[in-house]
């Protein structure tokens, strides 16, 4: 057995030992942080407690609404069939109350599903709608505000329901302006009491 404390490990362009004292590189600088021993430089200088991750130059930090739409539909979509499930259950309590068994059970399982699904199509197909609105309208106006919100949420309800006549039309329209106006009323409220604030 040979004794490890008397071992030399070699390299390849010679041996050296664990107490070579070019080897020896500090990991600490003053306090408690510590130095990359590989860049030689103190993490403290690059620790400026903005968010951690890379922006392109121009690019602002603030996703835009070409990212947003992928959230928004999946969203949507899942909001949907939770909230079509939820109904199903309604429904099935009450068409199902002659069956008992496993016969209740699997009529109950169908139209959940059903529900589900159905309530997951329509919100999602008037999420998709509202995305490609919004995102074409924020392209050709070359700016987002909420006036493109606003536009593509009503454009969205008059398009969804155009197929029900014009009466239907315009009440869809009209949702999906006050959906809208809501919404914007509700992310601009801090500014809007601020700025009541200083008169």
């Amino acid at each position: 057995m040979m004794d490890q404390r008397g071992y030399q490990p070699s390299g390849l362009f010679g041996g050296y030992s664990y107490g070579d004292p070019t080897l020896n590189v500090p990991v600490t600088s003053g306090g408690s942080s510590t130095i990359s021993p590989y860049l030689n430089l103190d993490p403290r200088y690059l620790n400026t407690g903005d968010a951690e991750f890379i922006v392109p130059t121009g690019q602002s930090r603030v996703r835009g609404r070409f990212e947003l739409a992928f959230s928004q539909i999946g969203g949507s979509v899942m909001a949907g069939a939770v909230y079509g499930g939820v109904n199903g259950i309604r429904v099935a309590r009450s068409q199902t109350a002659e069956l008992a068994g496993k016969v209740r059970m699997s009529q109950m399982l169908t139209l959940v599903t059903k529900q589900g699904a159905s309530a997951a199509n329509a919100v999602g197909v008037v999420a998709v709608m509202y995305s490609i609105l919004g995102l074409g309208i924020s392209w050709t106006r070359g700016t987002e505000d909420e006036i493109n919100t606003i536009s593509a949420a009503t454009a969205t309800g008059l398009l969804y329901k155009s197929s029900a006549g014009l009466r239907t039309m315009a009440k869809g329209g009209a949702v999906g302006l006050a959906l809208s106006s809501l919404w914007c009323l509700y992310h601009k409220k801090d500014k809007l009491l601020g700025s009541d604030s200083n008169y």
